[in-house]
């Protein structure tokens, strides 16, 4: 399931504070399962945290989302920065569908000039990619069952 949440940075928060909400959300959507551990999730996200201050900082996430990608969870990330952070209303609660996940990824957006550390950082952890995400696995399950049901369809006749 596709879901978005906006997240306020500067001048509301600092980038390290805008980080520790991004890290908590994912570590509290992710912390459903109980194939995953929360620990290994905040190892992965503490060996991100120089990429996701570099992207915070930049004004990067205001245009790119980080995307969490676990079991049937698609969560895009993005920053709010200036004026508009100060009236953002965010919901910063846990994303419902990662009770299911047992493989999960945080894909870091690699935009110019910070995209060499960014992809840098993305190789230490077999959890983090550097990579474009791959589209949703409920779109794709989704026009796998149009083409299964039309098919069946054709045969009716």
């Amino acid at each position: 399931m596709q879901r978005y949440r906006e997240i306020a940075a500067a001048p509301r928060r600092s980038t390290n504070e805008a980080w520790g909400v991004i890290s908590g959300l994912v570590a509290d959507t992710l912390d459903r399962s109980a194939n995953i551990a929360r620990g290994d999730v905040e190892a992965a996200l503490d060996l991100a945290r120089p990429a996701g201050l570099l992207l915070i900082a930049g004004g990067h996430l205001d245009r790119a989302a980080i995307v969490l990608l676990a079991g049937s969870v698609h969560l895009s990330i993005t920053t709010v920065s200036g004026e508009a952070a100060l009236s953002l209303e965010e919901n910063l609660s846990a994303v419902p569908g990662g009770a299911d996940a047992s493989e999960w990824t945080v894909y870091l957006p690699t935009p110019d000039p910070i995209a060499a550390e960014v992809r840098r950082i993305a190789s230490g952890s077999p959890h983090l990619s550097a990579k474009e995400p791959p589209s949703s696995s409920s779109e794709n399950s989704k026009s796998e069952a149009a083409t299964l049901d039309r098919a069946a369809f054709l045969r009716r006749k």
